[in-house]
């Protein structure tokens, strides 16, 4: 069983920022598979899902980004699952805009996101899917700027990213971590 949580805030006016990239992955996810994130419970939106006949548990944390780690906690806890079969779905500042990075373990960053997972689940040992969103060129606030949109122009490459990391899970739960880093990183 897996635990698929895209990271974000909710609430209309952080839909399409930066820091919601892990929800919208989340939401390209369900829509392969038909089903629309929206059941309530464990801090959050959820939805069950079967890939390659396993449970998957799509998630949406609703604890706004620093308190993530309280939801993917709660549903860890209440399916037994542990860390390495837990896959977070999460904006990075520090890669190349729209590529992705899995990596299976490591330390939080600057990411408060991550922090909070890391402090609520006692362990760094998860899946990470991290989507590039661009590298604050222009050095404004780092809350302002991943609490900010993307352009028209980049409209279309971060679509490409968030489906290119929808589908890296699919992998990762097919075939393995090794063989998505492979195709993905």
């Amino acid at each position: 069983m897996y635990i698929v949580a895209g990271l974000g805030n909710p609430g209309k006016n952080y839909e399409y920022t930066r820091h919601n990239v892990g929800f919208l992955a989340i939401d390209k996810l369900a829509e392969k598979f038909n089903v629309k994130v929206k059941k309530i419970k464990f801090k959050g939106l959820y939805e069950e899902v079967r890939i390659n006949n396993e449970k998957v548990i799509l998630l949406k944390p609703q604890t706004y980004m620093n308190n993530s780690g309280e939801s993917i906690r709660e549903v860890m806890n209440f399916y037994k699952v542990e860390p390495e079969n837990v896959i977070i779905l999460v904006d990075d500042i520090d890669i190349t805009p729209y590529t992705l990075k899995i990596k299976k373990s490591g330390s939080a960053g600057t990411h408060n996101g991550l922090k909070s997972i890391i402090y609520q689940v006692q362990s760094d040992k998860f899946l990470r899917v991290k989507i590039g969103v661009g590298n604050n060129e222009h050095k404004i606030d780092l809350a302002d700027y991943v609490l900010g949109g993307f352009s028209k122009a980049d409209g279309s490459k971060i679509e490409n990213a968030i489906e290119r990391a929808a589908d890296s899970v699919v992998e990762i739960i097919e075939n393995g971590v090794d063989a998505a880093m492979n195709k993905f990183n």
